[in-house]
């Protein structure tokens, strides 16, 4: 039993795998290409939240489930009965959705999407909220929201899309609804990488693993200033950096970095 489950939370509506300080969340709805439900959603969200307090785990690799990563919200499970909610209940269902990016944005631990296959909707938006994203060459990516008659403003996606691809990119993805195809993803900086489906997996187990190899609590460090700095000018965001940096040599890490160069050594560290 890991530190993570110990803490009370056993997932029952995805599946969650811990090896080598890596958790691996997937889907697991692969005959509807993993769409996700009310329960999933707040499971999701329950999760990242959690993970802020897991010390068994380093980093988070978000994968896709026998061929597709995510087809968003379930037509049935959700859009249907959102469409007899009323206000309130409308509202209390887009900030749960919304609660799940910043749990995922604020859980401390570098997130990586391996996509595959299909990924819209809700799906692009879990991989546009995760710090590294790697595709297949058959990876489609979309976001849906005015092909189903609503704003492409859902779920932050107006914040960070144009962070990520570009003001007039992100303006066309969100106002038309159309497919991105995995090479103007990889061309734009929304995929890091493109790899055969055959190698995504362990393309992304290999990045995770060299990240977990690092000093993951510089990591944790680096995460929260990349979204914080967001709202800083530029003399607040160099100030916070002097301020984070300075945290972080007074860390084992930083010492166990300097004896390893003096010695000509590799440094091997343990994120303390």
């Amino acid at each position: 039993m890991t530190e993570f489950e110990m803490a009370g939370l056993t997932p029952q509506h995805f599946l969650w795998e811990v090896k080598d300080r890596i958790a691996t969340v997937r889907l697991n709805r692969p005959e509807r290409k993993n769409p996700l439900s009310f329960e999933s959603y707040a499971e999701l969200r329950d999760t990242f939240r959690k993970l802020v307090y897991a010390t068994d785990v380093d980093v988070v690799v978000f994968a896709s489930n026998q061929g597709n990563f995510c087809s968003g919200g379930d037509v049935h499970e959700i859009i249907g009965p959102l469409t007899k909610m009323n206000m309130k209940e409308l509202l209390a269902f887009t900030r749960m959705t919304g609660d799940l990016v910043k749990a995922m944005i604020g859980c401390g631990k570098p997130i990586i999407s391996a996509v595959d296959g299909i990924c819209v909707g809700a799906g692009a938006i879990v991989a546009m909220a995760s710090d590294l994203r790697v595709a297949t060459p058959d990876a489609k990516c979309a976001f849906l929201f005015t092909r189903v008659g609503l704003a492409g403003c859902d779920m932050g996606a107006c914040a960070m899309l144009p962070r990520i691809i570009g003001q007039g990119r992100a303006a066309e993805l969100l106002y038309t609804g159309r497919v991105m195809s995995a090479d103007e993803g990889e061309r734009w900086g929304f995929w890091n990488a493109l790899h055969a489906a055959e190698a995504l997996e362990a393309e992304a187990m290999k990045l995770a693993g060299r990240i977990a190899a690092g000093p993951t609590f510089a990591h944790g460090i680096t995460k929260t200033q990349i979204n914080q700095e967001w709202n800083m000018g530029l003399e607040q965001a160099i100030e916070a950096e002097a301020q984070a940096q300075a945290i972080c040599m007074q860390t084992q890490d930083f010492v166990r970095a300097y004896n390893a160069f003096v010695a000509k050594e590799k440094p091997v560290f343990e994120g303390n």
